[in-house]
């Protein structure tokens, strides 16, 4: 089992190699589909076909935005978490999958990438629907732990032989330290998270928006120490300074 890692559109882009299958650890953005292709075919020189696996870990664009696409082109089948409605349901689900898909863009421009098309289906169309601890079909040396507070959905893959384990947004790396991701919709969940995957002491930590690291004691607490205690989104600090603004103008 071989675990190559490569830089995608906006994310690392994670893919299990076996002799017989290939495995995708998280769904990727649609702007990734032509690469994902160059890299099963050219660059590991294997079928498409091989591809049998992909866990989308999460709804955002840049984790589920290839996986129907690539499902259509490989055959593969499609992992994700057990729920009972979609993430991008109702109208304001809506409004929120075209405002995540202006993120983003902006996360590319910030980046300096192309221009491209970002648009996938708010709906995910799941063969396998999997719960805590749940082995992978077809790759049972993996299994899912649910670390919610990013999004009430949020899934970690882990390996249980080598100890790696990727957690998709759970955290990310900014100026060597390690802080949680905005949004953090369920900051109480968000903390059962990080303490589970403490707990579960990896050897390594496969980051989306990053590499594979290793977290100290300190790296925990930290996390800890930051993690926001009440839901904290994209507009939580203009939220915060109208508040302040009007508290001024009342006092």
């Amino acid at each position: 089992m071989k675990i190559h890692r490569f830089q995608g559109y906006i994310q690392s882009i994670y893919l299990v190699e076996y002799p017989d299958k290939l495995l995708l650890l998280d769904g990727c953005c649609r702007a990734d589909l032509s690469l994902i292709e160059n890299i099963i075919s050219v660059q590991l020189k294997r079928p498409l076909t091989d591809l049998k696996l992909i866990v989308v870990t999460h709804m955002h664009p840049d984790h589920a935005g290839a996986a129907h696409k690539l499902k259509k082109l490989t055959g593969c089948k499609i992992a994700s978490a057990k729920m009972s409605t979609q993430w991008y349901q109702g109208l304001k689900g809506r409004l929120m999958h075209l405002v995540d898909i202006g993120l983003a863009a902006w996360v590319a421009y910030r980046m300096k990438r192309p221009r491209k098309n970002l648009w996938y289906s708010p709906h995910l169309k799941v063969d396998y629907q999997l719960v805590d601890q749940d082995k992978l079909q077809g790759f049972e040396d993996w299994c899912v732990l649910t670390t919610t507070g990013h999004t009430d959905r949020d899934l970690s893959v882990w390996h249980q032989s080598s100890k790696r384990i990727y957690v998709a947004d759970l955290m990310v790396k900014v100026k060597n330290r390690f802080i949680p991701p905005i949004p953090v919709n369920y900051p109480d969940q968000y903390r059962a998270s990080l303490i589970k995957l403490h707990k579960l002491q990896p050897n390594s930590i496969m980051l989306a928006h990053g590499a594979e690291v290793e977290l100290t004691a300190k790296d925990y607490d930290h996390l800890l120490t930051v993690a926001p205690t009440k839901p904290f989104t994209i507009w939580t600090p203009a939220k915060n300074k109208f508040k302040r603004l009007l508290m001024r103008k009342s006092g």
